[in-house]
């Protein structure tokens, strides 16, 4: 085994370890290759620590990982089967490496006793805290049922990336205050490596505003399609948009090979569309000494 901080040039060893890393038991489907992807060109993404990530390698291949969630003080570790001696090293890195002054926080599924066990012996505590995934099945067409006069694109995530970045402004509740929205700053590229045109839809309004998006993430190596984000801007809200863009986007992702859908939320939303709870984690916290 070979340990290595993380650089650029491993993005695509990392994103196939996700792979590989859910291809049979999902019980890190929660840190998945497009969760990844999507955090890493987040606005908020602290980039200026990406090299704390930690690989171990096996040749050129990711065997283990502990990443970073958005922020120091969060992480996700995982060890592919049959290097689990790897186990306990790697949740060791995670609190030399990644916690902050507040300590440190890993999500563990619900079935997964062996990492609940050993974050136990080295002082980590369950918390309220907890996580769900939510699934649906795409064994059959989605209904996609548009309100009158809306209708479904695909944006441009150069061309309308400012377009984009006000819907979310609006969708995730920073308000309607155009110009405040103004004046952050809002550089980070729209651009993702894998992502899909046809999967990242967004609704249009009669007046031609960008009003609702949804983004669905699918890898020709994975058999799952991943639901990150979701929004409508408030004035919008409640008429079926979101429901209708997401069933397209599920829709398409069915006909590329995607078996089953996952979501990281627990909204009654998407258990309206048939999403149900497949897995549930809860964090294990540290607190720094």
């Amino acid at each position: 085994m070979e340990f290595r901080h993380y650089q650029d040039s491993d993005y695509d060893a990392l994103i196939e370890f996700f792979i590989t890393l859910n291809r049979t038991a999902r019980t890190h489907v929660n840190w998945n290759w497009a969760r990844f992807e999507w955090m890493a060109e987040h606005p908020e993404f602290d980039r200026e620590h990406r090299s704390s990530i930690g690989l171990w390698f096996d040749g050129e291949n990711v065997v283990a990982a502990a990443v970073y969630d958005m922020y120091f003080g969060e992480a996700f570790q995982g060890v592919l089967p049959g290097y689990e001696e790897l186990r306990q090293e790697v949740l060791d890195y995670c609190w030399q490496a990644l916690r902050d002054d507040n300590g440190l926080g890993i999500a563990v599924n619900d079935r997964d006793a062996e990492t609940a066990l050993l974050l136990r012996n080295q002082g980590f505590v369950p918390a309220d805290q907890t996580e769900t995934i939510l699934a649906l099945p795409l064994d059959k067409p989605l209904s996609v049922e548009l309100p009158a006069g809306f209708r479904i694109v695909e944006p441009d995530p150069v061309k309308q990336l400012r377009d984009l970045q006000w819907l979310f402004w609006q969708g995730f509740d920073h308000g309607e205050d155009r110009a405040e929205f103004e004046k952050e700053d809002h550089a980070v590229s729209g651009v993702r490596k894998h992502a899909r045109a046809e999967l990242n839809l967004a609704a249009e309004s009669p007046r031609g505003e960008l009003v609702s998006f949804t983004g669905v993430w699918f890898h020709d190596a994975a058999d799952y399609a991943y639901v990150e984000p979701v929004c409508t801007i408030p004035s919008c809200r409640g008429r079926g948009i979101a429901r209708a863009l997401l069933s397209e986007a599920l829709n398409r992702a069915r006909l590329l090979g995607a078996k089953t859908a996952y979501v990281i939320s627990d909204l009654p939303f998407y258990k309206k569309m048939g999403f149900s709870e497949d897995q549930h984690y809860i964090f294990y916290w540290k607190k720094d000494a």
